[in-house]
């Protein structure tokens, strides 16, 4: 084959955009800050319900 020919099917299309890195990172940091306040403000809770749940089950 031509080297014309293959030499695109070998390379990624480049589409001009690197990603938007700083925006992925700002919505990694805000999941995990809201993970991190929905803890601790149900934690407690969900791991009563897991105990009771566990107790029930175990008998």
């Amino acid at each position: 084959m031509s080297r014309k020919l293959v030499t695109p099917l070998l390379r990624p299309p480049h589409h001009g955009e690197d990603g938007d890195v700083p925006g992925w990172v700002m919505i990694t940091v805000m999941s995990a800050g809201i993970v991190a306040i929905l803890t601790a403000i149900a934690g407690p809770e969900l791991a009563r319900i897991l105990e009771q749940a566990l107790a029930s089950v175990g008998g």
